[in-house]
C-alpha cells in the first residue's frame, strides 16, 4: 500500500487536486458550521417530537427475529420520523433492524495479533484513492468499509500482508453492488502494483462471501447521513425520491464523516448514531434528534468523540466539489473524494489544537526539564 498516489493517477482521468500536508501554518479555517442553513424544513418535521418508545416487530431481518434486535440504549427510537410513505413505521424497522443485524466491532483487532489499528486506517485511505481514481459512489466505499470490519470479525490470525488483498476485493464486491459500470477485475488487480493478481482476487472473494454469508446489504453511514439530510431539507411539497440539499453542504458533511470512519473508534458507535451525530454539528442538534429517532444522549455521546475531528476538518478549508468525467453535475456529490486524511487522523489522535499561551507554557517546561535532566547527570559526574 506504500505505492499510492502516483500509480493511481495514471489511471485516472481526473486525478484528485493536489493536496498538501495539512499543518497549522498552511490550514485555513472555515466559516462556523451553523452557518449551512437547514432551516426550511421545520414544517415537514411538525408532528414529529412524539414521545420514545420501544419499536417492537415480529418481522425478519437480515440474521434472526426483529423481537428484541432493538433492545440496546441507542436503540430507543421514536416512531419512524421518515415522511409518509406507504408504510413509513415498516420501512424504518426494517432499515433499524438491519442496522442492529449487521454489527462491526474493533474487537476484531483482538483475533488479529499482527494486525494495529493505524493499518486499517491506512488501507481504507488507500480505498479512498482508488475509488476517487475510479470514481465510485461514496456508497461503494462505505459498503467495502462494512464488509471489511465485518469479515475480519469472522476470521483469526489474518497477516497483515493480507490486508491489501481483502481491502481491494471488498472494493470490487461493493463495486459489483453499487456502480451501474463496475471497474474490470483486471483494473482492481493493476492498482495493487502487481502484488495481488486477478485469480488470488476472486479466491479472496469467495472467501469473503462465504464468510459474510452473502449479507452484503448494510445500511452504510454515508446512507444514513444522506437519508438524514435529505429529511432536514426536504419542504412540504417534496419527497425522498430527489435530492433536495445543497451539494456544497452534502459533501462538508461526508469529509468529516470519511475522518471519523478511518478511526477505528468509530466503530463503537451505530452507523445511524455517527451519521446523526455528523449531521448534529452542522444543524440545531434539535432537529437532528428529530429526524434521526436517537436520544440526545446517544448523540451526544458520539459527538462529544467526533469534537477533535470536527475541528480539525474545519482547519482544513471548505470543500470544493470536484469534476469528473462521464459524471453528470447533480451526482458528482456522491462521487468518493480524498484528501491527506492521514495527516489530519494522526493529529486528532495525538493532542488537539491548543492556544499559543498554552503550547509556549508546554515548551517552557519540556525545556526546564530537560535543564533538570542535564543538571543532575553533572552533579552525578562530579560525586
Amino acid at each position: 500500500m506504500s505505492r499510492r498516489s502516483g500509480h493511481l493517477q495514471k489511471i485516472s482521468e481526473n486525478p484528485p487536486g493536489q493536496m498538501g500536508k495539512v499543518t497549522k501554518q498552511n490550514r485555513k479555517k472555515i466559516q462556523p458550521l451553523s452557518k449551512l442553513q437547514c432551516e426550511k424544513n421545520q414544517t415537514v418535521l411538525e408532528g414529529v417530537a412524539k414521545p420514545y418508545v420501544l419499536i417492537k416487530t415480529s418481522g425478519k431481518g437480515v440474521g434472526g427475529d426483529c423481537d428484541a434486535v432493538l433492545a440496546s440504549t441507542n436503540s430507543l427510537v421514536q416512531p419512524s420520523p421518515l415522511p409518509h410513505l406507504g408504510s413509513p413505521e415498516g420501512v424504518w424497522v426494517k432499515m433499524v433492524c438491519r442496522e442492529q443485524n449487521y454489527r462491526c466491532s474493533k474487537s476484531f483487532l483482538l483475533k488479529h495479533p499482527t494486525i494495529q489499528p493505524r493499518m486499517r486506517s491506512i488501507l481504507l485511505d488507500w480505498l479512498m484513492e482508488v475509488s476517487e481514481a475510479y470514481s465510485l459512489h461514496r456508497q461503494t466505499f462505505y459498503l467495502a468499509q462494512d464488509y471489511f470490519d465485518r469479515f475480519m470479525l469472522t476470521q483469526n490470525n489474518i497477516e497483515k500482508g493480507m490486508l491489501q488483498l481483502i481491502g481491494i476485493t471488498c472494493l470490487f464486491i461493493a463495486s459489483k453492488m453499487e456502480e451501474p459500470c463496475p471497474p474490470k477485475l483486471s483494473q482492481m488487480a493493476y492498482v495493487t502494483a502487481g502484488t495481488y493478481y486477478e485469480d488470488e482476487i476472486l479466491q479472496m472473494e469467495l472467501i469473503i462471501l462465504k464468510a459474510l454469508k452473502w449479507n452484503l446489504c448494510p445500511e452504510t453511514a454515508v446512507s444514513w447521513l444522506k437519508l438524514y439530510f435529505q429529511m432536514a431539507s426536504m419542504t412540504t411539497d417534496s419527497d425522498l425520491l430527489e435530492s433536495q440539499f445543497p451539494q456544497e453542504a452534502y459533501i462538508q458533511m461526508t469529509r468529516l464523516l470519511d475522518l471519523c470512519i478511518l478511526n477505528i473508534n468509530s466503530l463503537d458507535f451505530e452507523y445511524r448514531v455517527l451519521a446523526a451525530s455528523v449531521l448534529g454539528h452542522f444543524i440545531q442538534q434539535e432537529t437532528a434528534e428529530k429526524i434521526s429517532g436517537l436520544l440526545k444522549d446517544s448523540i451526544q455521546l458520539c459527538g462529544n468523540w467526533m469534537a477533535p475531528s470536527v475541528e480539525w476538518a474545519g482547519w482544513c478549508g471548505r470543500a470544493a466539489l470536484r469534476n469528473f468525467a462521464k459524471i453528470k453535475r447533480e451526482d458528482r456529490h456522491n462521487i468518493q473524494t480524498h484528501m491527506d486524511y492521514m495527516a489530519i487522523l494522526e493529529d486528532v489522535r495525538g493532542e488537539q489544537p491548543v492556544p499559543h499561551s498554552s503550547q509556549q507554557h508546554r515548551e517552557n517546561l519540556h525545556t526546564r526539564t530537560e535543564a533538570q535532566e542535564e543538571e543532575e547527570v553533572n552533579k552525578e559526574d562530579t560525586g
